[in-house]
């Protein structure tokens, strides 16, 4: 189903089918903000070894 489809059928819902729809949206975006911050943390985490003394990116701090 396309965006436009479902805004189109929205009015056509009970309350409390659009209130069961806006929370499972709600959860989904949610848990895409967790996975992102997820990642963020995995990549710092990764790149502290290519910036650490010694490294090659370390010149770059000079």
């Amino acid at each position: 189903m396309e965006t436009k489809e479902i805004l189109q059928a929205l009015p056509n819902l009970s309350i409390s089918d659009r209130l069961k729809i806006a929370e499972s949206a709600l959860q989904l975006v949610l848990q895409a903000k967790d996975e992102q911050k997820r990642q963020l943390a995995l990549a710092a985490i990764t790149a502290i070894v290519d910036y650490a003394p010694g490294s090659e990116l370390d010149i770059f701090s000079d």
